[in-house]
């Protein structure tokens, strides 16, 4: 489960890294490009609004697979638990059992 948390820390780490990535060389070529002003600032905030959409889809993608995630941890650690509490069981069972065989009266076989 550790380990899941580190990759999923990593492609988060990731994706923040290709957002800006993709924000600064969007910049970069906007304002480089031979155009007037006032276009240069509707492609900038076009690009935003973009980017923006882009960045909530991936936080509500992240946001089910988390969801997801810790609900199948909780029907996994559910599981565990019955499957424990039976061992437990059984263990008691066998222990009487045992306990029962062992103080009651061995009767002698005559040959």
């Amino acid at each position: 489960m550790n380990n899941n948390r580190e990759e999923k820390g990593v492609f988060l780490n990731f994706l923040a890294g290709m957002g800006l990535g993709a924000l600064i060389g969007a910049a970069a070529a906007l304002l480089v490009a031979p155009k007037p002003g006032s276009e240069t600032r509707q492609d900038i905030l076009n690009a935003t609004d973009d980017l923006r959409a882009k960045a909530n889809k991936v936080v509500h993608d992240i946001s089910e697979s988390s969801e997801e995630l810790v609900k199948k941890s909780k029907e996994l650690l559910e599981s565990t638990r019955d499957k424990v509490q039976s061992a437990v069981d059984a263990g008691k069972q066998a222990m009487t059992a045992k306990q029962e065989e062992a103080t009651e009266p061995k009767e002698e076989v005559e040959g």
